[in-house]
Order: structure tokens, then sequence, then C-alpha cells
């Protein structure tokens, strides 16, 4: 039967609609908001997936193209293959608030399929897939802890919106993505131009107001289904083998967890559970995965109440406090800008390079193919954690990385056409033990300075971390990697010392407050500020020249109608440019220029060619010209390339003239001057206005 429930969420109409299509799967909801519409489904295996140690849950989300009525490029004209980086992301931001509410323990193989259908290129597909995500999983017999919804957040003119148009977001000074339960946030994700900690609490806090609808009408959904969950497996647990562990290794556990070296922690652990596995194989053969999640919940009690009881971490910091950094610019001496970062056991060296308009990234979406000038990409090679794998292509996580990182850097970045080149930033992680994303804001900001690119601030990133007992919550900044796995957030913040630029928040509890969200990003602030004082001792502002290695670019500006006389016919004119001069050289359809090359003589000769080219004549100037046609009344001289204009008979001497070839033939090169040109663009040239004065007077 199908089953529908509307509510207004942004002064739209949200509907929920499950019963009629994809029956099949175990739950499936039809999301409309305007002519946006996305089916969800959410269906698990019937089966238990045995001897795994994480949560069995995959998540996809796929834009048909057909959605705005377009064919997708590419030889098989159809949407297969490697997801878009845009996909990529939002099957991420789906998986991140939905992946905690799920049961412990959960045994069975479960999928999330998104597939948006139809966009009206002003309601953004990915809120509301989120949403759907959530309310397939409720519907549905997978026990779920949600439900969950989210709505993006800007601001025009200072006043908040929910879910702003297309047009609205180009004028927003925030687009903010914000994931919450009735209760509280689970995850947020965005980013802003500069804008205070206060600003963005509020428009979290406003975004949660507008969430709590539509996990009301999600509950009213379920209801009218009315389908039995199936029951979540029971978590068993043998008191007596905790027993044993907690006596056998809990001196020895909090000995190991307050090492603050990384790799000697991480070797004193696995030391620690080979000798627990070896005193209990012979009283609990077979059970190694139970011995080993028990130690692994020793583990975080120990150094839970470490936090909370000795009000001390793992390597000792206090709670506010950043690990040692050391800075390092112009670290690669044949780049185009470079910095080594290295905070505490977080290392990434940021590599700059600097190229022309045809270097831009081209990306095909929904809304038609654009073209993306910056580019940051974050590479984490297993060596980085001290490890053996194979290199693949970057994965989820690693283009989630970027992605921050790239959004956080932008803000800063000079406005189009101020600075004509196409930048990449590649951050290289050469140690991480946490904040490597962080790191890898640190390090762009400081390269594209080392670079000479003009950014108007420096931005740095810092990620903080939580522990919550009860009532009591201790907010940790700049967070291990152990921090982060152990403890109950993961909040990144990125800006400058003028606001905030991205920031990103994951949760593993039932969700934050204002409270705790007001904490954590007063106690960033001040982690960020830190970080930004060493980076000014290391750079101050972004370097007066490029490096003699990048390119050098140009630009200027012709007349429109001049582009077919600099291509020429099949390119042969621009072609025969870049072969004589070696430069490389782009042109738009309005006119604009870029000419590029490592050698500026290159650079000049190629420009000037181009003008010569697309020279406008001027009354009163000078030009040499040739005589391509002579008549009885006059000659007909070529003064720039296709601009010709005539030298009359009367102008060809300070004497009267019987004849024309008396004075020029054709092919003769003679000095002229314009002295006129009509409205109908005749010109009208003088060879005896261009005489010597002396010459004049002898004659």
């Amino acid at each position: 039967m199908k089953h529908t429930i509307q509510v207004e969420v942004g002064g739209r109409s949200l509907s929920f609609e499950t019963g009629e299509v994809a029956r099949q799967a175990g739950g499936s909801v039809l999301m409309r908001y305007g002519d946006t519409v996305v089916i969800v489904t959410a269906t698990k295996e019937n089966r238990v997936r045995e001897g795994i140690d994480f949560l069995p849950l995959s998540v996809d989300y796929h834009e048909m193209s057909y959605a705005a009525g377009r064919i997708p490029g590419g030889f098989f004209r159809r949407e297969i293959g490697r997801p878009s980086e845009k996909e990529t992301l939002t099957s991420r931001l789906i998986d991140r608030p939905i992946r905690p509410l799920f049961p412990k323990k959960w045994p069975f193989e479960t999928q999330v399929i998104a597939t948006v259908m139809s966009v009206d290129m002003e309601n953004e597909p990915d809120v509301v897939a989120l949403t759907g995500a959530s309310a397939a999983l409720h519907v549905s017999s997978i026990p779920f802890g949600g439900p969950v919804a989210a709505v993006r957040v800007g601001r025009v003119n200072g006043e908040f919106i929910i879910n702003p148009s297309t047009s609205q977001l180009a004028q927003s000074d925030m687009n903010i993505i914000v994931a919450a339960t009735r209760e509280a946030v689970v995850m947020v994700e965005g980013g802003a131009g500069f804008v205070p900690e206060e600003d963005i609490a509020d428009a979290i806090m406003f975004a949660h107001q507008a969430i709590v609808p539509v996990v009301n009408a999600q509950d009213e959904l379920q209801k009218l289904v009315a389908g039995a969950k199936q029951a979540p497996p029971e978590v068993v647990t043998d008191p007596a083998l905790i027993d044993r562990i907690s006596d056998s290794a809990l001196a020895r556990m909090r000995e190991v967890m307050s090492i603050a070296e990384k790799l000697s922690r991480r070797d004193s652990r696995k030391e620690l559970k080979t000798r627990v596995m070896e005193q209990l194989a012979a009283d609990y053969a077979g059970r190694e995965k139970e011995i080993e999640a028990a130690l692994d919940d020793l583990e975080k009690k120990v150094v839970r109440a470490k936090m909370v009881e000795q009000r001390c971490r793992i390597d000792g910091r206090a709670f506010d406090q950043v690990r040692p950094i050391s800075i390092e610019v112009g670290k690669l001496p044949r780049t185009h800008g470079s910095a080594l970062f290295t905070r505490g056991e977080t290392q990434v060296i940021a590599v700059v390079t600097l190229g022309s308009s045809s270097d831009e990234q081209k990306i095909e979406t929904l809304a038609g193919e654009t073209f993306k000038p910056f580019m940051l990409h974050y590479n984490f090679p297993p060596f980085s954690v001290g490890e053996v794998r194979p290199l693949r292509g970057p994965g989820r996580r690693e283009i989630g990385h970027g992605a921050l990182a790239e959004r956080a850097i932008k803000p800063s970045l000079p406005k189009n056409g101020e600075f004509p080149y196409t930048i990449r930033v590649v951050s290289e992680v050469l140690e991480s033990n946490g904040s490597s994303s962080m790191a890898t804001v640190c390090g762009a900001s400081l390269a594209l300075m080392d670079a000479g690119v003009p950014v108007t601030d420096p931005v740095a990133g810092i990620a903080m971390g939580m522990v919550k007992e009860g009532d009591e919550f201790i907010i940790l900044s700049d967070i291990l990697g152990d921090e982060d796995h152990l403890g109950d957030m993961d909040f990144k913040v990125t800006g400058s010392d003028r606001g905030i630029t991205a920031f990103q928040m994951d949760v593993k509890i039932s969700g934050v407050n204002r409270e705790i969200l007001k904490k954590a990003l007063d106690q960033a602030k001040a982690g960020r500020l830190h970080i930004l004082e060493k980076m000014k001792e290391a750079i101050v502002a972004p370097r007066s020249e490029l490096s003699p290695y990048a390119p050098r670019v140009v630009t200027i500006q012709i007349n429109p109608d001049k582009i077919r006389e600099v291509i020429g016919p099949g390119g042969k004119v621009i072609r025969a440019i870049v072969a004589e001069t070696g430069a490389k050289i782009d042109i738009d359809d309005s006119g604009r220029v870029v000419v590029m090359s490592p050698d500026a003589e290159a650079c000049d000769k190629a420009i000037a060619r181009i003008r010569n080219i697309t020279a406008e004549p001027e009354i009163g100037q000078l030009y040499m010209a040739r005589v391509v046609r002579v008549t009885d009344f006059g000659a007909f001289a070529e003064i720039l390339p296709n601009t010709e204009g005539l030298i009359h008979i009367s102008q060809l001497e300070n004497r009267r003239v019987r004849k024309v070839t008396d004075v020029v033939n054709e092919g003769d090169e003679v000095l002229v001057k314009v002295i006129d040109i009509d409205q109908d663009g005749r010109i009208r040239l003088s060879r005896k206005a261009a005489l010597p004065p002396e010459e004049k007077e002898s004659r």
C-alpha cells in the first residue's frame, strides 16, 4: 500500500512516499523536494557475515544524467565505472551520520543506495538523499537508532536560509549541511567565508530547529507502514573472561597507553595482546575474537579513565595543548612552491604547481560542464603509518580529506581574473598520527605563499576531539589517532584570524548540544591562532615573485571580432605563433587571451604577434604600409594584417602627382599616417603627412 507524508522545509514541501516503488527492497522511500526526486533503498542480507569486526554497511549515491535531461559523455554514453567526486563525497555524507546509529556488532551485510532521478537545479539532492536514507532504514525491518534528517543552511544579507536555492547559495557567505536526530546534532559539514564562531554555532542550531519536524515526519511514515523490526543482535559477554583479562592486562595496559610515541605504543600493545592470547589459549580456545574485543574495550576504558580521573592525555599534554610544530618552506627546489609541515608525529609536504587555463579540471555535472581552476589532492601512502599495502587510486577517505582541505583554502585565494593561473596543490602525508587533513590545510597555505600566490590570509586547521562520561565532557585539541578512535567526536575546524572557512564534525554518541559545540569552537579558535603564529614565523606573506621555474602567464584582452584572425583558418595562424615562440596560448569567447611560457621573452614575442594581428587603426598614428593595389585615383595599402586604407593621389606628395605609379607601385613599403576613419570604417591614409619636415620643405 502506498503511504505519503509531507512536511514543509524551508518554505517548500518535502514528500516521503513508500509502498509503491522498489517493493522488494528491505525499505524504500521516494523523496521529492520541488522537482528534485531521489529514490533511496535500504536492504540487508539474511545470513550473518562471520568473522568480521566492523559494520558491514555500504552506501552509494548516484546521479543519473537523465535526471537533468542530459546524455552522459564518454564513449559508452552511460553512467558506469568510477563515481564522480560529487557522488563519492555525497556517499560519505550519507554514511557518516547513519553508521553510528546501527546496533553494536551488527553482522548482516547492509546496503543503502540513493539514486537521483530528477533534479530541478534549484533544490540540491544531497540533503534529500541523506534524509531519504534514514527514512528507508526507518521503514525497513533493519534495527536503526534514528531517524535522522539533514538540511543545508545559507546566509544572505545576515538572514539564515534553510535549503537555499542555487541562486541564493551563490550570494551566501556560508554553506553548511547539518544532520541531527530529534535530540541533538550528529554531523556537520560545510564551508564559510571567514565567518565568526558564534555565527557558525547559531547556524547549526537554526538548522536543528528545522530538522525536528522532518524527523517527526519519518516517525509518522514508519507508523503507517507498521512493519516489525528485527531484534538487534544480542551482545553476549562472559564476565569471567573479562575479569581474567582485566587481572592479566590492566596494569600493563595502563603503562602501554601512557607511551607517548605512536609506534612504540603500537608495538607494546601488540606484545600485550599476544601475551594475553597465549595465557588464555588453553582455557578459551577458538574464542580469539572475543578476547580481542575484550582487550579493545579495556584499552578504551583505560584511556578514557585516564582523561576523566587523572586529567591527562595519552601523550601527557593538557587538553587544550597543541603538539610541537616545525615548518620549512621552499623544501623542494624545482617545484613552484612547497612546504614541509610537522605537528607531533603527523607530517605532510604540500607542493604547488601553476598552470594555464587549459589545465583547469573539466567536470561533468547534472547542471552541465564546469571547470575548476583550483585543485587540492590528498595522498595517504601506507608508509605514513608504518604499514605495507598495495598502492591504489584515491579512496573515499582520500577524496573526502582533499575536498575538506580544498574548501578550507579556497576562500583565501584571489578572485577570478586576479591571478591568471590554474593552481594545483598536492599534499603527501609522510607521517600520520591524527589530524593529517588539518596538517594538509596548514601545509597547503604555506606552500601557496611560498609559490607567490597572492592569498588574502594564511589558513590553519585543527582537529578537536571529545570524551563524554555521563554529564561531564572533555574537549581535546589537536587529537592523536588513538584519541580519535577511542573518543566520541572528531571535529575539524579551519580558518584564519578573521574566522572559519571550513569544518567537519562526526560524533559516535547520540549527538552534541550547543554547550559542547560552543566549547569545541572556542577551544579550536585558540588552537588555530596558536598554529597561525607558528606559520607566520616561517613565512609572513606571499612571496613578491613567482619561482623562476614557474611559467609566466600574461593576459591581454582583444576585440572578440578579431579572435578568428588570431586563430586563422583551421588554426593555422595560432599554430604558427606557438611554433615560432614556444608559448602556450589560450583564447576564450570574450576575447581574453592567456599566454604562458617558462620564458618571459617568449611571452613578449607571442603577445607582440597577437597585438599586431588584432591592432585597431588610430587616427594620427604612423604605420609602415605595404601597397597592395594601385588605381588611377590612388593606392590601397595594408597598414595592419587584413586592414587596408586608401592613399588618395592627392596625399602621395607635397606636389601635384600626375600618375600614381610615379610615386608608388604594388609591393612598395611606405610610411603613412591615418588621417580619417569614417563611420563605415573606411580608412584614409596620407603619405605626404608622414614625410619628414625637411622633405616637405624641399618639395
